[in-house]
């Protein structure tokens, strides 16, 4: 049974491995090293998470065992839209997606930046991204 509760701080390093799932790779290329969320472009998305009070997060349990995250934090990074509208991040570990799961995730997530007023909330997509067609 999948249950959602909030990212806590001691969740960055669960964040960084969904981050890294996040990573778009397009079909029959090798994905990037692991190491590539420790890089500039990439830890901003993770490091120190929950020190900004727009640092939300929703993660998915399967027996309690992490198989999904969605989170958003404000940043100067890819989906940079003014430092009001904070960037989503969303992804499952392979088997678990097409299931419903991410819906609630981001359902759940929207729901808790709407208690906090945030009106807007930005994601930086690949044009080949298939979700870049939603």
């Amino acid at each position: 049974m999948i249950i959602y509760r909030q990212a806590k701080a001691c969740d960055e390093q669960l964040l960084r491995t969904f981050l890294y799932h996040a990573i778009y790779v397009p079909k029959g290329c090798k994905p990037p090293s692991a190491d590539i969320v420790f890089t500039e472009d990439f830890i901003q998305y993770t490091e120190a998470f929950g020190t900004n009070p727009l640092d939300l997060g929703i993660v998915a349990e399967d027996n309690g065992n992490p198989v999904g995250a969605a989170w958003v934090r404000l940043m100067k990074s890819y989906g940079y839209v003014d430092n009001d509208t904070p960037e989503l991040s969303i992804s499952l570990l392979p088997e678990y997606r097409g299931k419903g799961i991410g819906t609630v995730l981001l359902f759940e997530l929207l729901n808790s930046l709407k208690m906090k007023n945030c009106r807007y909330v930005s994601l930086s997509v690949h044009k080949a991204n298939t979700a870049a067609l939603m």
